[in-house]
């Protein structure tokens, strides 16, 4: 069951190393982590911390979430 009672609400979350630290351009697109896609937003923030902290050495290495039940139906946004 997802913290909605039930309902999916797609989370993506995916990675990559930044060309800035002030950007969201990544250096290298065929180098992009995607991690998964997960039921809520709980879950995608449980991995998305994990894979963030697993990296912080690397400064312009990012982990992001990326809403897609926003995406496939704007009205549960």
């Amino acid at each position: 069951m997802t913290e909605t009672g039930g309902k999916q609400l797609l989370h993506l979350v995916f990675g990559g190393e930044l060309e800035h630290l002030d950007g969201i351009d990544f250096r290298d697109l065929s180098k992009l982590d995607l991690v998964g896609i997960y039921p809520d937003y709980k879950s995608a923030h449980a991995i998305w911390k994990a894979k963030a902290q697993s990296t912080v050495d690397n400064a312009h290495m990012r982990y992001f979430i990326v809403h897609l039940h926003r995406l496939l139906d704007p009205a549960t946004s």
